[in-house]
């Protein structure tokens, strides 16, 4: 017998932010919207009848669904990853997705919720699996001195030139 797989869709669990989070997240990436809004229809384990439950959002076409209620930690053990061409989109989604959360090393934050991002340019896989092994490393010694990633310096590594 086979069996159809189902659409896949990730679900964050908040305390209480579920509503501010989407709206967040929809604020900074184009072609999203926040969807559904469900409430609690009575009080349970300590959330009070009537507070948000669970949004629906989509984030440029990616279904998620924000859930208020367990009280779960984010670690950097699931992280969500955006590619962006050029530097001026790396530098619009890190001064977004940082404001009120936190800069990590290597493309890496943690954003006001706690939830991990990577933001990273799209050549970066490519430098980094570069059969040439002299380059990929020289990309990843720059790469370790980062926080916020540097398209052009990533280049200049990449091609041996003097960052």
């Amino acid at each position: 017998m086979q069996i159809a797989a189902k659409k896949i869709s990730t679900c964050l669990c908040f305390a209480t932010q579920a509503q501010d989070a989407a709206n967040f997240y929809v604020s900074i990436f184009k072609n999203s919207k926040v969807g559904r809004v469900s409430h609690y229809p009575q009080d349970v384990a300590g959330v009070k009848a009537g507070s948000v439950m669970m949004v629906e959002f989509d984030l440029n076409g990616q279904p998620f669904t924000a859930l208020n209620g367990p009280q779960f930690k984010f670690s950097e053990a699931v992280s969500f990853q955006v590619a962006c061409e050029s530097q001026e989109e790396l530098d619009y989604f890190w001064g977004r997705l940082t404001e009120g959360g936190e800069e990590g090393p290597c493309g890496w934050l943690k954003d006001k919720y706690g939830l991990s991002w990577q933001v990273f340019p799209s050549a970066l896989p490519k430098m980094m699996t570069d059969p040439d092994k002299t380059k990929s490393a020289r990309v990843m010694g720059a790469l370790m001195q980062m926080k916020k990633l540097d398209l052009g310096k990533l280049t200049r590594a990449f091609n041996g030139e003097n960052a």
